[in-house]
């Protein structure tokens, strides 16, 4: 795969007297360089409570929309492609080794957890930009969680600022040079803060500069100075942004003005489809006034390239490997140009500016009409809500001051550096963080209201999440996940000071009318949206109970992972009477983030089919547990389901949990595989209708007269069964040769049959099967010599007709991957052949097949193929 240390630099050419002599435009500012920066950012969509993302349908057929947008942008640009006139590929190339980028902490979190490999990539392309461009990686830090710094309090500024500098460190093993501000939101104070916590550059759009002038050098003093208010600032080059009053030796930050009008065509024309078109719109802001060097940047949501204009990736990997060297121009980043071309002008800005509000940054506090462009829609809740955020936090500020003096030495720099613990929250690193900012050695209950206290300031944090006010409506679902956090932070005040705040916060939510008619304003989102979805003990513990009746609840598992709780069983029993299923057991539960725990008593009675009656209530006491078993298990004797609830609810309360109660992905588990017995049945009642009448079927066919519907229906369903079913024998017995060929043989005429039937089979749950069948087999044939048989690469073959036969629609793109990682070896055993002459006939076929197969996953082999022929 092709990376940034294989892209040519143009060395440009100088005169001294009669010495040619060749300038190095990576040590030394000349020509023109080009910096494309990349703000991948995805809001946090963590359930508060459970701290893991749930499934958004929105997003169909992925589980949620990080997911999704994963699949169109981060993982296509870590492996982009570069294709051939024919649409072949001929290159892989890691975008981010060329972009500038930052990712937010968030996401970098989310990535890390749900795709490793692309984590990774982002990592190495890093630790190689830093090595082609003088020790000044590609990626900055981003504000932790996107709040809009100039509305942030100086508390809460400094947090942000410390928490990204600190994730950023813990994941690229450096200090980020420069910092994203969320929606380059900026004023005076913001870059206070931002100087004082050592970061040297910003990036903001044109629009931002108010006036610039020249800085005083040998050759002439300070500069008159040039209004630039209309976004006529020259963007290709760095300033120099003194604070007022400041000392000019260090109180400064240096900015980057990336170009507005390019950078908005990118993201609103269609020059990002075309590596020719894109190179030309930038070379228009090439300057030809003879300037020694000159910057070209762009700068626009990393999310366009790829997720919002599909397949652009492409673009961008092209034009870095071939359009921009073409040119003569340098690919940088901003860190990298600054080292070599420092600031010769200084810059002032506008008092409080964004990139995307025309009106400073109104768009999060107040109806100033941006993002509700177009539409009948008002947003006069935006500044209700920011001010009662506002009220909240500075409660929280009062709760937090007032009892985390009780456990820390400094409770702010305990907070400031409770980003250690948000990376990994391991017993042994909490532990070691509790240890370092206590201010008594707490007992165990005092490390629970300590991490309580903690988590009720990162959600107070988190709730200030930007795009909560972005769009038109509070009620959509930024609205209320900033709401959930708000409710969180609500509920850890409670548990630890015991401060009632809820009742006055949704008091203020009424003044933030909504657009739904259904919600009136904010405080009826809260209700319905919000509290409906709080998570306690006992939701968990339910969840526990009906999912035992589902697996394996022996001594082995005796501890479970649910979320972000561990489970720890301490006895269990189940017992089955006809249709109905009764367990009772005991249960600890312990709260991996703020460490609380919970010995709960739980009885759940499975009646059949979709109905559950389960209860919670605390453990008080082995007899009194005997004494409930004996009771509830005696009831079940009398093989009466209402003799068993009513001993159950006599025993626990009225409070029960039934299905619709627990988590969704749990939930639909369930419900999966409550459903499979009676799909397993419709099944083959199908198939035996498609059976019987078989014959008739072809005879309408061969007629071509119109099948009844119930047969075809009956045909496609009875194949649909048969290709699941041999599908998971192809990967159960994968590693066995002639079982493997039998199957996939199997496969084989049943598409052949589905053809002649024209029956349309819809697998959605085929179409990852097979693609893990083919690169599971194309690793054993890469990987190793004695399986890569002419007969095992024409299986991989088979598998990718039949694929298509099926209509699988297969994504391809990792055994791509793999194939092309294998290429070099490929290419130099095609030179051999091709030179030696004295290839044994089976080892010339054999590297034929190989790159017979590498078309089949449309790799541009041709020339090789062309070279054996």
């Amino acid at each position: 795969m092709t990376s940034a240390a294989d892209l040519p630099v143009s060395a440009v050419t100088q005169y001294q007297g009669n010495d040619v002599i060749a300038i190095d435009p990576l040590k030394t500012a000349t020509g023109v360089y080009v910096t494309v920066h990349g703000h991948f950012y995805q809001p946090p969509r963590e359930n508060p409570y459970l701290d893991a993302v749930e499934r958004q349908a929105g997003a169909a057929p992925f589980h949620d929309w990080n997911e999704r947008i994963h699949h169109e942008c981060y993982r296509p640009n870590a492996f982009a492609r570069v294709l051939d006139e024919w649409g072949d590929v001929v290159g892989i190339v890691n975008n981010y080794e060329y972009l500038s980028f930052n990712i937010g902490a968030t996401l970098m979190s989310w990535l890390e957890r749900y795709d490793v490999e692309v984590y990774q990539r982002i990592l190495e392309a890093d630790r190689k930009s830093c090595e082609v461009l003088n020790g000044h990686g590609n990626a900055i830090a981003q504000v932790y969680n996107h709040i809009i710094m100039p509305l942030a309090n100086e508390r809460d500024k400094h947090t942000q600022i410390r928490w990204g500098k600190e994730d950023f460190k813990s994941r690229f093993k450096r200090n980020p040079e420069g910092m994203w501000l969320a929606e380059a939101a900026v004023d005076y104070a913001t870059i206070v803060a931002l100087i004082a916590e050592k970061i040297r550059f910003i990036v903001l759009a044109p629009s931002q500069a108010q006036r610039c002038r020249m800085l005083p050098n040998s050759e002439q003093g300070i500069g008159e100075w040039y209004e630039v208010g209309g976004s006529q600032i020259d963007a290709t080059r760095p300033y120099r942004c003194f604070l007022p009053g400041g000392d000019p030796n260090s109180d400064y930050i240096d900015i980057f003005f990336y170009d507005g009008p390019i950078s908005r065509d990118m993201g609103f024309n269609d020059d990002l489809y075309s590596a020719d078109r894109l190179s030309g719109r930038i070379g228009q802001a090439v300057r030809g006034d003879h300037r020694e060097s000159q910057l070209i940047s762009v700068a626009t949501d990393g999310e366009t390239f790829g997720h919002h204009k599909k397949g652009t990736e492409k673009t961008l990997a092209y034009a870095f490997l071939n359009e921009f060297p073409h040119r003569n121009w340098t690919v940088t980043n901003y860190a990298h140009y600054l080292s070599i071309n420092p600031p010769s002008w200084e810059v002032e800005l506008k008092p409080v500016t964004a990139w995307s509000c025309a009106h400073g940054v109104d768009r999060w506090q107040d109806d100033c009409g941006c993002g509700g462009e177009g539409g009948v829609w008002h947003q006069k809740w935006r500044k209700p809500l920011r001010e009662s955020l506002d009220w909240l936090r500075d409660e929280l500020t009062k709760v937090y001051e007032e009892t985390g003096k009780l456990f820390f030495r400094d409770p702010w720099l305990a907070r400031d550096e409770y980003i250690q613990v948000m990376r990994d929250r391991s017993i042994a690193n909490v532990s070691r963080f509790l240890n370092n900012h206590q201010s008594h050695k707490l007992t165990p209950l005092e490390k629970v209201d300590a991490l309580r206290l903690l988590e009720m300031q990162r959600h107070a944090l988190l709730m200030y999440t930007s795009c909560g006010w972005f769009f038109e409506e509070i009620s959509r679902p930024e609205g209320t996940q900033i709401l959930r956090y708000a409710a969180r932070a609500l509920e850890l005040a409670g548990d630890v000071a015991g401060v009632q705040l809820e009742k006055a916060f949704i008091g203020r939510l009424t003044q933030a009318p909504s657009n739904v008619e259904l919600f009136k304003h904010g405080a009826e989102i809260y209700r319905q949206l919000v509290i409906t979805a709080q998570i306690g003990f006992r939701q968990v513990a339910a969840q526990y109970a009906i999912s035992s009746l589902f697996g394996d609840r022996s001594a082995n598992q005796s501890i479970q992972r649910i979320y972000c709780y561990t489970a720890h069983q301490v006895n269990y029993q189940v017992q089955r009477m006809g249709s109905l299923t009764l367990a009772v057991g005991q249960l600890r539960l312990v709260s991996d983030i703020t460490w609380e725990s919970q010995h709960l008593v739980f009885a759940v009675l499975h009646l059949g089919g979709w109905d559950f009656h389960c209860c919670i209530q605390p453990f008080t006491g082995r007899r009194t547990y005997s004494q409930l078993k004996e009771k509830v298990f005696g009831s079940l004797e009398q093989a009466s389901a209402a003799q068993t609830i009513l001993a159950i609810n006599q025993v626990f309360g009225d409070q029960t949990f039934s299905l619709q109660n627990l988590f969704a992905e749990e939930r639909h588990r369930i419900m999966e595989l409550l459903s499979h017995e009676t799909l397993t049945r419709l099944d083959q009642l199908y198939t035996q209708v498609y059976r019987d009448n078989y014959g008739v079927l072809m005879a309408f066919h061969r007629d071509e007269l119109t099948v009844p519907q119930e047969l075809q229906v009956a045909a496609e369903i009875a194949l649909k069964h048969r290709c699941v079913n041999v599908l998971k024998l192809l990967w159960e017995e994968i590693g066995e040769p002639q079982a493997s060929l039998h199957h996939l043989a199997e496969l084989e005429a049943t598409a052949t049959e589905a053809k002649h039937l024209r029956c349309n089979l819809h697998i959605p749950e085929g179409k990852q099967t097979m693609e893990q069948l083919i690169l599971r087999s194309l690793w054993q044939l890469l990987h190793d010599n004695n399986l890569a048989t002419i007969e095992a690469i024409q299986q991989v073959e088979r598998l990718i007709n039949v694929a298509n036969q099926l209509n699988l629609s297969l994504c391809l793109g990792k055994s791509q991957e793999l194939y092309f990682s294998q290429l070099p070896q490929l290419i130099s055993l095609c030179r051999q052949a091709v030179a030696s002459q004295s290839q044994a006939a089976g080892d010339f076929g054999q590297l034929q097949q190989l790159l017979h197969l590498g078309q089949k996953l449309g790799i541009g082999v041709n020339n090789l193929l062309e070279q054996l022929a």
